[in-house]
């Protein structure tokens, strides 16, 4: 049937009309369909790991004692308990170049059946640069450890589990960007939340339980590749290493060697506790420490792999430790 010119020119505006709402939500639908599709790795979902470190980001900077880490804290806090958790507030005061600075770390004690200990951990601080937000060094591993909270917190373990997010990693000072950065070389002005945490484990006698301590530092680059820090466990490594391959993520946990340097882990290592960092370092000569760690340089997919990894840690740890 011929349609009337009223009748076509209706049929064209119709047309038009669809093809731009098509238009107007293809990005949403192909992002939803990439995040869907790819950010789910079993049961750890790194949409939803992703999400924490989009709120984190947005809350900005978040160096220690300020407003930006007390609007962490709350939310991280209030996650936890979310999930259902049992959520413990261990504050502390660090003497730094800046003075005293009050500090919080943030621990979940899931208890076992029997004695073994395990740490998940991470630092949630930023370095304090003008305008860094750290999407990736600090994001990247607080979201992945929010999410394995929620699966965690709902499991039955054998071992006793905690889940750590450390204050104060970050070197203090005023620094103008990062090449202004000095570390000393005993961490003395750095890693202030995990030598608390260690020390305070050595007094109360919990290390001598401690089997594994585990650090996701900077996890969030596309198709991340982390490699062994040389300073980390041996052990500890392999294990972890192995259940990646057991997963499919050999390309994402690479067999190659690589000096990190001083982190959260020595913390533990230094008495005696296996420890590894897991850090993805190939970003160090691009955004690392500068203004530029904002949230497009975290990849769900990434979160998703790591996080599955560490996922998949707690039942091999307790078949190894039973």
């Amino acid at each position: 049937m011929k349609l009337t010119e009223n009748q076509e020119r209706e049929r064209i505006a119709r047309g038009i009309r669809l093809t731009l709402i098509s238009l107007l939500f293809l990005p949403t639908l192909a992002v939803s369909r990439h995040v869907n599709s790819s950010a789910k790795t079993g049961d750890f979902d790194g949409a939803r790991a992703y999400e924490h470190v989009r709120q984190l980001v947005d809350i900005g900077p978040r160096p220690p004692a300020s407003d930006g880490i007390h609007r962490a804290q709350a939310y991280i806090i209030g996650q936890l308990k979310s999930f259902g958790c049992p959520v413990e507030e261990h504050d502390f005061h660090a003497s730094t170049v800046l003075g005293d600075l009050a500090m919080k770390n943030i621990v979940v004690k899931l208890p076992g059946t029997s004695s073994g200990l395990i740490l998940y951990t991470t630092h949630y601080d930023t370095v304090r640069i003008p305008n860094f937000v750290g999407a990736d060094d600090g994001g990247s591993g607080s979201g992945t450890m929010l999410e394995l909270a929620r699966l965690f917190c709902a499991r039955q373990n054998s071992l006793h589990v905690w889940i750590v997010f450390f204050d104060g990693e970050e070197a203090q000072g005023n620094w103008t960007d990062g090449a202004s950065i000095q570390w000393k070389n005993d961490n003395s002005n750095n890693t202030f939340g995990s030598r608390e945490m260690a020390a305070q484990m050595a007094l109360s006698g919990e290390l001598k339980r401690l089997k594994a301590m585990i650090l996701a530092d900077m996890i969030g680059p596309a198709n991340v590749r982390i490699t062994r820090d040389t300073g980390s466990t041996r052990w500890l490594t392999n294990f972890i290493w192995d259940t990646a391959a057991q997963l499919g993520y050999k390309n994402n946990f690479a067999n190659e060697d690589y000096a990190v340097g001083g982190d959260d882990h020595f913390s533990f290592i230094r008495r005696g506790v296996a420890g590894c960092d897991l850090i993805d370092f190939s970003v160090r000569d691009t955004y690392w420490h500068t203004p530029q760690d904002t949230l497009d340089k975290v990849d769900p997919r990434s979160l998703a792999i790591v996080g599955q990894v560490l996922a998949a840690t707690l039942p091999r740890f307790e078949k190894k430790f039973r």
